[in-house]
């Protein structure tokens, strides 16, 4: 655990890697990445039911803001824990008690369409927030242990496509599902009521799980693979189960962890009022449609723009930083508030379209590089999940405090203020990057 990162760097991965090793981390990867993608699934849709829900029951903006408000909290509050006990349980049945605990949690949120209590709601969506929780550290937990050091920025970006091919096929399926369909012209699916953009995401994930169940190892030592890395202090000891004392103290006392949680609240108090509001915000200012072609356009390009983000500033950290993140990041968000008040300018839909993709862009940028990135920096193979739990859980508590507040916003003030709630949050973020971008380790008591 001794090794920083800017020595990870000058330690390429093997060339002579065991024959057939490349082929079988592809197929964990990418079964492990499916399996993530469709928690977003389930955890997307709601921004698609949002005004729909808001309309039949006669909800207003704060009381949507509420419901997520409360899915936020318990998905914070569930990272820390639940990172802590993937680092013991291992991120293949930490994975799996999440899939099982969301799909459950759509079920009824959809089921709970027939009373349309608030409380009902946000109780259902709160669970859901707390058993979804069990996914990023378990991504995390399991390819750090498949990956290189050196390669873990770029992971970090490969990360945030996953994420974001769960929302492209959310704003491709969801809106169609409101509207009906037809399937190559012949088998037509008439409009469904809003609960189905739960139960379609529920029956997706339970087949992603019983995939992944069977194909996903935990370790390349697991699948038959020893000595992958060797040379790299933090795959030397193959068993990446750790102690639960011995992880939160580690963790816990590096002050590190807390400075980039704390940035990571600013990221997810705008990355949310994006993600979670763009629908109903082009639907009541500029009325589009879900299924017009402005908006699937828009649907196409925010997760793309967000991976491309994540992608770029991964490969920038560890290309040209050599694997820090703090300086990449603090650029970002410098960039990003130079966005936000340049879209608090404009009032045509071409150009807010424009500015949420940028904006989209620069927020899933510090996503990734923040959070699986410098969390397996810190913590390793043996204790990434708990690390990433400490700083995701912020990513959400800075949401939860934001669904909130700009719930209120819009009630009272209305949307001219919607870009303007974003600002504060870019320039904190800067600034505890510019804190510690001095820094070439992450590591406690390394400078």
């Amino acid at each position: 655990m001794s090794s920083s990162p800017a020595a990870a760097a000058s330690t390429p991965e093997p060339r002579q890697l065991p024959h057939g090793f490349r082929p079988r981390r592809g197929l964990n990867w990418a079964t492990v990445g499916f399996m993530y993608t469709s928690y977003y699934f389930c955890r997307y849709n709601f921004a698609y039911a949002n005004k729909a829900i808001k309309d039949e029951f006669g909800f207003t903006n704060s009381d949507m803001g509420t419901i997520l408000m409360w899915q936020f909290i318990a998905y914070g509050c569930g990272q820390m824990l639940n990172g802590l006990l993937t680092d013991r349980l291992g991120g293949k049945r930490a994975m799996l008690i999440g899939a099982v605990g969301t799909i459950v949690a759509n079920v009824l949120f959809g089921v709970a369409s027939f009373w349309g209590m608030l409380g009902l709601f946000t109780l259902l969506w709160g669970v859901n927030g707390y058993v979804q929780s069990f996914g990023a550290p378990g991504f995390i937990k399991i390819n750090s242990a498949w990956f290189s050091e050196k390669q873990r920025g770029t992971f970090a970006g490969i990360f945030g496509f996953m994420i974001n091919l769960g929302r492209l096929a959310a704003n491709k399926l969801l809106p169609l599902l409101l509207v009906g369909f037809a399937i190559f012209g012949m088998i037509h699916v008439p409009a469904q009521h809003w609960r189905w953009l739960f139960w379609i995401p529920a029956i997706i994930t339970s087949l992603v799980a019983i995939i992944f169940a069977l194909v996903v190892k935990d370790t390349p030592e697991e699948a038959g693979y020893r000595d992958v890395f060797k040379g790299e202090a933090d795959h030397a000891d193959t068993d990446v189960r750790a102690q639960l004392g011995v992880v939160f103290r580690h963790i816990a006392g590096n002050p590190m962890v807390w400075v980039i949680a704390a940035a990571y609240a600013c990221t997810g108090a705008v990355r949310q009022a994006v993600d979670q509001w763009f629908p109903v915000y082009f639907q009541e200012v500029h009325h589009l449609k879900m299924t017009g072609t402005q908006f699937q356009w828009l649907g196409y390009m925010i997760p793309l723009v967000a991976s491309c983000g994540s992608f770029v500033s991964g490969w920038v950290s560890d290309r040209f930083f050599q694997s820090r993140r703090a300086p990449v990041a603090m650029c970002i968000y410098m960039i990003e508030i130079m966005v936000i008040l340049a879209a608090t300018q404009v009032h045509t839909v071409n150009w807010a379209i424009l500015f949420f993709v940028m904006v989209s862009f620069t927020v899933n940028s510090t996503h990734s590089l923040l959070g699986p990135a410098a969390a397996m920096d810190i913590g390793g193979r043996k204790m990434a999940a708990f690390a990433s739990g400490c700083i995701d859980a912020f990513q959400y508590f800075g949401a939860a405090l934001g669904m909130k507040i700009l719930g209120y916003v819009l009630d009272n003030h209305g949307w001219g203020y919607y870009f303007y709630y974003m600002v504060p949050f870019g320039v904190v973020g800067a600034i505890l990057m510019y804190s510690i971008s001095h820094r070439k380790s992450l590591k406690k008591d390394a400078h």
